[in-house]
């Protein structure tokens, strides 16, 4: 038959004190046990019942404690003396040549509390060594004394040895166990310690149940606070503040607002904190503008703030980003005596740079008359957030020719700074500064120098980071994958993720770095692989994750499920939606890609530059002149954008593909931008295809001019001489060219095939099947031959014999690609193959004429759009 807890305590029959010298088990289910004994009874509170005080401290001249002595000896005396001046190597001295018998208890404790208050570990365990070499009986007053010394110390885990040899009937030192353990994140250690000593007997104060809902707010766990909430009502602490503020900020960090709300208003006295925890729990669950008005509740009350109130306030102005707030409560802050404390300077000074008044940042900065370190990293932390990184880095270089010593967290914040700036040479400046000044054990400044040196391209150098780290956290995995993905080495990436699955777990970071690597290489099996991971571990709900995978789809050529993920969204955003415009624009579904589009704006998601930009390709791919000319014109008139180069490129491109090449040209010629590399020769592209040789020429001058050894455009142009029989025009532009300039591009191709990559050159013959895709492609040439299907040879302004002319134009690596394609996959299976640089024609020709005889689907995707081939057509439709 369970007993109540308070009976429990104040039981003194002596197999209840024997129990509780015992080693007590460490409970496995504490709260169950709180509950079974809280509920037996309903008459829980003894009138002659009081908590003990928290924090209570033994008196080294208390009776109760030490018990009364009629003879102090001198020797305890003198050691008293050197305890109570802070000497405690005479304190020591004077211990260590005494016998056992010369010593009373008050004097090990005394040089004890000594050692935790210098906080000298080595001198305390010195102190206990001798004490057991004397064969002293460690007691509850004693053990308590070393458990207190060992703790304050920092060694946790030989205090809690300690602890749990002797008899405790002390609440301060549970309350002390239970916050250290809270201090380095093991909540569920101090919950276990709070139901431990409900089992011992020890009655809980009110600082107890404040540590205890603390802990169930940090773990979020909401029903065992609510259990705790019911036994504090019973034992009497209802009407305690101290514990009804950690009450109310128990419910606001589980997001329970309006019990919190509930609580603030049945409290018959308020004192500061009860003040403060509310504003910090409105902005805590994002409902500043609460927070505001209970500070100005506050003010009409009289009630007094402090640092604390007006801390919390600014968290208030920085979270609703209220420049005006801002201002009155700096104002206010001066009048009350606030303006110069260097805790509430540097807070508003980061809360004046975060709502984009950096001006009057640096006039707190500058008129500061002392400088924390935390002054100095909000500021740059200032220059970094609104763009200036070259002045965050100039303020870390000041920070140190003043003499101030860095922590990680600024380190980190410069770095972040180098990486915004695109300055290699600060980064390495910076690495070197680590380095020097011993800084590479922190973790959070290695995984800032991978992070940088990735978003500098310099993936040597974040590898040599991230391989000289002793400890990895699943930062720094996602780090160096997602650089090696945004800098186009996917194979780099994928077998990185490999090698983390054998260390960490992936998460949806990680995917959303892995992903983008699978669909640059077109890897549909391996993009597989991933959306199988993400499935079976809960993770297609991310919205990261969805828009990765759909763009994955996409990228593989993969459409059909790339639709029906992105309808599996349930709410689509901006990302998304350009996501899947983008995708029906590669594939040539520029009606679709409309649709999509005109359904974002009906959902009130407002188009960006880059959702513009994917909607004219569509329009481009599709011919669809009228359509883009509509969103090109209502880019600026309604959504009020400013089209840049590749908006207008998009125009070009779609005016000189469907053969308005007078109007692309007059186009370009009107453009408030300067026309780059890019736009011309999308119009030199449309003279080609449409036999415009006069423009040609004109168009041509301009590339020549801004990229004068870039090949494609020499063979464009006598493309367009021999299509239209131009032959002296041709053999002038080839005596123009110095034979030094010509450097063609290296053609390259590959293919999926059972997880393994196959990369293709022009020439093929590293490759072990290289003969059995010569012999295929040599009977497929001789067939096209047969049926008057054999292409032209195109003009390469290289002196070379047929084949080598055929060679020299792109390398028609996808011929071979596709060759080994047809090989190695059984009769049915698509032919994904993807190509560095635009398809040519012959090998367009080519893919059209397998897809018809040979009957096989081929999906080619090439720099600029895929090339879906089906019965001798294509998706493109030329």
């Amino acid at each position: 038959m369970a007993k109540s807890i308070i009976s429990s305590y104040w039981c003194t029959s002596s197999v209840h004190l024997n129990k509780k010298r015992e080693k007590s088990p460490k409970t496995q289910n504490g709260i169950a046990l709180l509950s079974k004994k809280l509920t037996s009874r309903s008459n829980f509170l003894s009138s002659s019942t009081t908590p003990i005080a928290c924090g209570t401290i033994f008196s080294l001249n208390s009776a109760k404690v030490y018990g009364t002595k009629t003879k102090i000896l001198d020797i305890n005396h003198e050691i008293w003396k050197f305890c109570n001046v802070g000497n405690l190597q005479k304190a020591m001295k004077l211990l260590f040549m005494c016998e056992k018998s010369e010593l009373d208890i008050k004097s090990y404790c005394n040089v004890l509390q000594l050692c935790a208050e210098v906080k000298c570990i080595e001198d305390g365990k010195k102190v206990h060594s001798f004490i057991e070499n004397n064969g002293v009986e460690v007691d509850g007053v004693l053990g308590s004394k070393l458990v207190f010394m060992y703790v304050k110390c920092g060694d946790l885990r030989e205090g809690r040895r300690v602890f749990d040899e002797v008899a405790n009937e002390k609440v301060f030192l549970w309350n002390m166990l239970m916050n250290e353990y809270a201090h380095i994140g093991d909540y569920k250690e101090s919950v276990d310690l709070f139901c431990r000593m409900i089992e011992f007997g020890v009655e809980p104060n009110a600082y107890s149940f404040s540590c205890i809902l603390k802990y169930f707010g940090a773990l979020g766990s909401v029903e065992n606070g609510e259990f705790v909430h019911g036994c504090l009502l019973k034992l009497g602490f209802g009407s305690d503040t101290t514990v009804v503020n950690s009450l109310i900020a128990f419910y606001f960090k589980c997001g329970r607002v309006e019990s919190g709300v509930k609580l603030f208003g049945g409290l018959c006295y308020r004192d500061i904190i009860s003040w403060n925890t509310m504003i910090s729990g409105y902005v805590a669950n994002g409902i500043s503008e609460k927070g505001l008005e209970v500070f100005v509740e506050m003010l009409s009350l009289g009630v007094e703030v402090d640092l604390a109130t007006m801390l919390c306030i600014l968290a208030c102005c920085a979270d609703i980003e209220s420049l005006l707030v801002c201002k009155a409560i700096h104002c206010y802050a001066a009048k009350a005596g606030f303006g110069e404390v260097m805790k509430f300077e540097n807070t508003l000074l980061d809360v004046y740079s975060k709502c984009g008044d950096l001006d009057s940042a640096i006039r707190v900065f500058e008129n500061m008359s002392k400088r924390s370190i935390v002054s100095w990293t909000s500021m740059l932390s200032g220059y970094a957030r609104v763009g200036k990184s070259d002045k965050a880095i100039q303020m870390f270089h000041e920070m140190v020719s003043e003499g101030m010593k860095p922590d990680a967290f600024t380190i980190t914040r410069v770095i972040h700074a180098c990486a915004c700036s695109g300055s290699l040479e600060d980064g390495k400046e910076l690495h070197h500064y680590v380095k020097e000044n011993g800084m590479e054990s922190s973790l959070a400044v290695c995984n800032a120098l991978t992070d940088m040196f990735a978003k500098y391209g310099s993936m040597q150098d974040a590898l040599l980071v991230f391989s000289s780290m002793e400890a990895k956290d699943i930062v720094s995995w996602n780090s160096l994958i997602g650089g090696y993905s945004k800098n186009n080495q996917p194979n780099e990436a994928l077998s990185l993720f490999l090698e983390m699955q054998d260390h960490t777990r992936p998460d949806g970071v990680t995917v959303t770095c892995i992903l983008p690597a699978c669909a640059s290489l077109a890897a549909l099996n391996k993009g597989r692989e991933v959306h199988g991971y993400i499935l079976r571990n809960g993770l297609s709900t991310d919205r990261f994750v969805a828009n990765a995978l759909v763009d994955m789809y996409v990228k593989c050529g993969a459409l059909a499920i790339a639709v029906v993920l992105f309808d599996m969204i349930r709410v689509k955003d901006l990302v998304s939606c350009t996501v899947m415009i983008a995708g029906y624009a590669m594939h040539g579904f520029g009606n679709e890609a409309i649709a999509t589009f005109n359904k974002m704006r009906q959902a009130g998601v407002e188009p960006t530059e880059a959702s513009f930009t994917s909607i004219l390709s569509a329009c481009t791919h599709s011919g669809l002149v009228e359509e883009g000319w509509t969103f090109f014109h209502g880019m600026k008139n309604e959504c009020k954008i400013d089209p840049r180069l590749e908006h207008y490129g998009c125009m070009v491109d779609l005016l000189s593909r469907t053969g308005r090449l007078s109007e692309a040209y007059k186009f370009t010629k009107s453009m408030p931008l300067k026309p780059d590399a890019t736009i011309w020769g999308a119009l030199l592209c449309g003279c080609r295809m449409h036999h415009d040789v006069k423009l040609a020429e004109q168009v041509a001058d301009h590339l020549l001019e801004l990229e004068p050894e870039n090949t494609e455009y020499y063979v464009l142009l006598a493309n367009t001489y021999e299509e239209a029989d131009k032959w002296q025009e041709i053999k002038q532009l080839r005596h123009k060219i110095e034979p030094r300039w010509i450097k063609n591009r290296t053609g390259c191709s590959w293919i999926e095939i059972k997880g393994k990559v196959h990369i293709f050159d022009s020439s093929g013959n590293g490759h072990p099947e290289a003969m059995k895709i010569e012999f295929l492609l040599k009977s497929v040439r001789r067939k096209m031959e047969e049926q008057g299907c054999s292409s032209k040879l195109k003009y390469t302004l290289v002196n070379a014999d047929e084949r080598q002319k055929e060679t020299s134009i792109c390398g028609h690596s996808e011929k071979l690609a596709m060759a080994f394609g047809i090989l190695n996959l059984q009769h049915g299976k698509t032919i994904r193959v993807t190509k560095n640089s635009r398809v040519c024609g012959d090998c367009h020709e080519m893919a059209k004429f397998i897809s018809r005889n040979l009957g096989r689907e081929i999906l080619l995707r090439d720099s600029n759009r895929f090339h879906q081939f089906k019965d001798g057509s294509c998706s493109c439709r030329g």
